[in-house]
């Protein structure tokens, strides 16, 4: 199986070769050659570029085939097009990254949302990538692994994913320094009452799906959210990873509106997505997947993560901002409890 993965680099790309190679698949990949290489890129063909330079980007991929195409860096209407155009009749099956985001902050009666709820989204990024699937979908109607000129198409949805070579976010951001308070026992920020609902799946599991897609028939036409089964409240995803520091949390329970106020750019993770319930049904993709089994735990993916932060050096400690937040909602009578 020829397999082209548009990034590669990043972290679900990783977990995505990872098991394309354990596949046994020729794999190529296409960047732009801006972030060092890790262990298991070794031996894979690197054709090096840009995307946004359309023209050249589709000659360069003029006379190659590939059984499957793997997109993980597109995020605008532009490049998708650009690729319809680069890989129609050139590739058997298209896999499209898209993301959870597509679904917007409504939650359905049964709390999970599945593949058929209606996609709201509340942000740029969300916004962007339906009209990406969208493109993408109209180009794979009538696909059948190449028939006809045309590609199969299919599209994953993943959440929050993490794992070695990323940061763990908090509720509040997507570089925590909440994980050095807790080492040393300073409590942290939480928005709500921390009974949100979220999903963290780690990227080796999240790689499973891609890989294990490419060119089943029964991915042909579809879209699938990449979670694992587990559901957590934001107190277990607290109490989750201080654990695996061999601490607890101590975990000051504030409103949103309140946190995002006092520096929106900062928090906009929080603004757009975690003070919202971020729980999905990922059944029909372990249905029509059956590899895709999440067998790492947050426990221990945190302990790796974290592990992985300190390691490259980009552990965040020491936020005379954060600790100004913390001084402010402990002069109003907010006390810490235990995750």
């Amino acid at each position: 199986m020829r397999v082209l993965v548009l990034g590669g680099t990043g972290l679900i790309s990783t977990g995505i070769l990872k098991h394309l190679r354990g596949r046994g698949a020729e794999v190529t990949m296409f960047n732009r050659g801006k972030r060092a290489g890790t262990e298991v890129h070794q031996g894979i063909e690197v054709i090096q570029g840009d995307r946004n330079d359309f023209a050249a980007f589709e000659r360069q991929f003029a006379d190659r085939k590939f059984d499957v195409v793997i997109d993980m860096i597109g995020f605008n209407v532009e490049q998708v097009r650009s690729a319809v155009r680069a890989f129609a009749g050139r590739c058997r099956h298209y896999i499209f990254c898209s993301t959870v985001c597509t679904y917007g902050s409504k939650i359905p009666p049964g709390v999970l949302i599945d593949e058929t709820f209606p996609q709201q989204p509340i942000s740029d990024y969300g916004r962007n990538k339906v009209a990406c699937e969208r493109i993408i979908r109209e180009a794979g109607e009538g696909g059948e692994g190449g028939e006809g000129g045309k590609f199969a198409a299919t599209i994953i949805r993943p959440s929050h994913t993490y794992g070695p070579g990323g940061q763990l976010i908090d509720n509040l951001e997507s570089d925590a320094v909440a994980w050095d308070r807790i080492e040393h026992d300073l409590p942290v920020l939480c928005a709500g009452d921390g009974l949100g609902l979220w999903q963290s799946t780690h990227r080796d599991d999240v790689g499973k799906l891609f890989a294990f897609a490419a060119m089943n028939p029964a991915t042909f036409g579809q879209s699938y959210n990449a979670t694992g089964p587990t559901v957590l409240t934001w107190r277990d995803y607290y109490r989750i990873v201080a654990a695996a520091l061999g601490k607890t949390a101590k975990v000051i329970f504030i409103p949103a509106e309140w946190i995002v106020k006092r520096d929106p750019r900062r928090f906009g993770l929080l603004r757009e997505i975690t003070q919202f319930h971020g729980a999905y049904d990922s059944s029909k993709a372990r249905r029509d997947v059956p590899e895709f089994q999440c067998e790492i735990s947050l426990s221990a993916g945190a302990a790796g993560t974290l592990e992985s932060v300190r390691q490259r050096g980009t552990w965040r400690s020491g936020d005379a901002a954060y600790q100004a937040m913390v001084d402010e909602a402990l002069k109003m009578g907010v006390q810490p409890v235990e995750a």
